[in-house]
């Protein structure tokens, strides 16, 4: 059963004992909060959706979205976590998970986090997430987007861990750990091929696929018009 965060209030055990009591912590649940409006929540769909169609033949990875991170386990009772907008882990068992508990995932922090900012978060998401991120994560590519004012800037973690801005290529940055582009488009965060081209989502992808044999069936009617027009049988050759 999946034990809620507001029940380890409840009981009388410190974070480390209750943890230790648990068969398996990722029974806790996530705890985020809902996000503040459909844009945010487009940008969040597109982001997951699109890096799951782009890595569908791969294993070994999770997508974490609007997920809470429990990294501390002498403090768990005080519901001491981070949530995330997105957030990738490569190397791991690919499994639906309730929530992402650090010491159940061997020590295994997020590669790469993006943060979709908000004007009720833009701080918190700049400055204190940014240093947790930096000082206790160590993720090694940090990201944040702004759905409104298209604000956009990502950060990697240096060999001294501290984090440096990533520099901007014809407007897109280079993510080592995704070994692609993060760009904007259309107002939205994309990926982009390593050649600089926009990567399709799903439904761009079908879109594409339907147009492609919409013109290979109209090829094949006016090269089938013409064979008749010869007095030929085009379902003969």
């Amino acid at each position: 059963m999946a034990i809620s965060a507001e029940a380890l209030q409840t009981t009388s055990f410190t974070g480390v004992e209750f943890a230790k009591q648990m068969p398996n912590a990722r029974l806790i649940l996530s705890d985020e909060p809902q996000m503040e409006s459909p844009e945010h929540y487009e940008q969040l769909a597109l982001l997951t959706t699109s890096l799951s169609w782009i890595w569908r033949d791969r294993q070994g990875f999770f997508i974490g979205a609007n997920l809470s991170i429990y990294y501390d386990r002498n403090e768990l009772l005080r519901r001491k976590f981070c949530g995330p907008d997105f957030f990738l882990v490569k190397d791991v068992e690919q499994a639906k998970r309730n929530s992402w508990v650090i010491w159940e995932e061997g020590g295994r922090y997020p590669d790469l986090i993006i943060e979709i900012l908000s004007n009720s978060t833009a701080k918190t998401d700049r400055i204190d997430k940014k240093a947790l991120y930096q000082n206790i994560f160590r993720t090694p590519e940090y990201f944040w987007f702004h759905p409104y004012t298209l604000e956009f800037v990502g950060f990697s973690l240096t060999s001294n861990h501290v984090y440096q801005t990533i520099p901007e290529h014809k407007g897109m940055k280079w993510s080592n750990v995704l070994q692609m582009y993060l760009g904007i488009h259309a107002n939205k965060l994309r990926f982009y091929a390593p050649d600089g081209s926009l990567i399709p989502t799903p439904a761009e992808s079908a879109q594409i696929e339907h147009e492609r044999a919409e013109r290979e069936y109209q090829r094949a009617e006016v090269l089938a018009a013409k064979l008749q027009a010869l007095g030929i049988d085009p379902t003969t050759i």
